[in-house]
């Protein structure tokens, strides 16, 4: 939320497949934000104490250990830790909080379709809305607050709080079962009560424009977003591509860095550290460098989506085109308490292949625009594509 190994594969705790590092913001629930941990990203400026990443992780398992020896919530214990830590994007899940949240990177999630974000005050901005989803068919829109959850606040909780309450996690609420938001745009202050549906991501759409331009825009890098990405360029039409990474909060690593090898010959991605140990991210070869190219970002593009971005601006493949992006570039791993509940918290940080930290900077476009980013990356692309 957020990729793993290429970072070190932590072990997968269902399926029995490698549950990848996940850099991200914004859990994809049908509220959701992207990815593992979300959600939300974070930025972890102030995110451990002295003891470092492996001490924060042994903290937070002993604070779980030692509440279940009291006949105390483990998983509150653990959340109070991670807390204390001043690991902004630290989180802790319950067995079958990350479960779902591990479906949701695989495509599918039960929620209202809701994207949501936590903004520096600590409240929850609405940052997208599913079309034909439960949100939309209610008139919920981008920038809109969301205050409350079934009466439970949601100004500052962490955006997987958020995303469990919408998603009905403690209930294990199915497709169908209604959920109550208080939400607030400007002055007005209103209730809504929707009902949950089984959705799926949609991660990658593709469409033509005008002037033989190519849109391929990825929503979030859920399983199998790289290799769509790459099929997308493959079938397209000769002309310029605009590869839209706006509102994208992030997700798995390794799909970003599959949808970078859509756009590179091999090389550098981005590299990163895990507790201290340098290690490098690399595209693989074959990918079409020919074609003029343009990125999309704005303030919703996260994580993940940053890593992808600063690997085509760095590298000379693309112009980046639209407003700063958020600035997430912190490294989840998960591990999992002694309950059965699971912690992500944060590891490490990754760097462009420049060497520029993303983190609380985000990435600054080669050609800053507003609402009209679309139209000048279109504009961008024609020219470069016309015959001198």
């Amino acid at each position: 939320m957020s990729g793993r190994d290429p970072f070190c594969q932590p072990r997968r705790f269902r399926r029995g497949a490698a549950l990848t590092l996940v850099f991200t913001s914004v859990l994809v629930a049908g509220a959701a934000t992207g990815a593992l941990p979300q959600g939300e990203g974070k930025s972890a400026r102030n995110e451990s104490r002295s003891a470092g990443p492996a001490g924060h992780h042994a903290d937070v398992a002993r604070a779980a250990e030692e509440a279940m020896a009291d006949g105390k919530s483990p998983i509150q214990a653990a959340k109070r830790a991670v807390s204390r830590s001043g690991d902004r994007w630290g989180a802790v899940y319950s067995r079958g909080e990350y479960e779902e949240f591990e479906e949701s990177l695989d495509g599918q999630y039960t929620g209202v379709g809701l994207w949501v974000r936590r903004e520096r005050d600590g409240r929850m901005e609405v940052t997208k809305v599913r079309d034909g989803s439960p949100a939309a068919t209610a008139g919920i829109r981008p920038g809109d607050l969301l205050r409350s959850v079934d009466g439970e606040k949601t100004d500052g909780r962490p955006v997987t709080e958020v995303v469990s309450l919408l998603r009905g996690d403690a209930t294990d609420a199915p497709a169908g079962t209604a959920v109550r938001l208080g939400l607030e745009r400007g002055t007005r202050a209103w209730t809504e009560t929707l009902r949950r549906a089984q959705l799926s991501t949609d991660s990658v759409t593709v469409r033509e424009l005008a002037g033989r331009v190519t849109v391929i825009k990825v929503a979030t890098f859920t399983k199998g977003s790289g290799r769509q990405v790459r099929e997308a360029v493959r079938k397209s039409p000769p002309g310029g591509i605009v590869l839209d990474l706006r509102g994208n909060s992030g997700g798995l690593v390794t799909e970003a860095v599959t949808a970078a090898s859509a756009f590179l010959d091999g090389g550098l991605v981005a590299t990163y550290d895990v507790e201290g140990e340098q290690r490098a991210l690399h595209a693989e070869s074959g990918g079409d460098t020919t074609r003029p190219l343009v990125a999309l970002v704005d303030g919703g593009t996260m994580s993940a989506a940053e890593l992808l971005t600063g690997a085509v601006q760095d590298r000379g493949r693309a112009l980046v085109v639209g407003s700063r992006t958020f600035g997430k570039g912190s490294v989840q791993m998960p591990s999992r308490l002694p309950d059965g509940s699971v912690a992500e918290l944060t590891v490490g940080h990754y760097r462009t292949p420049s060497g520029h930290g993303v983190d609380g900077r985000g990435i600054t476009p080669d050609l800053e625009t507003g609402e009209d980013a679309l139209q000048r990356a279109g504009t961008v692309l024609r020219g470069l594509a016309s015959p001198s």
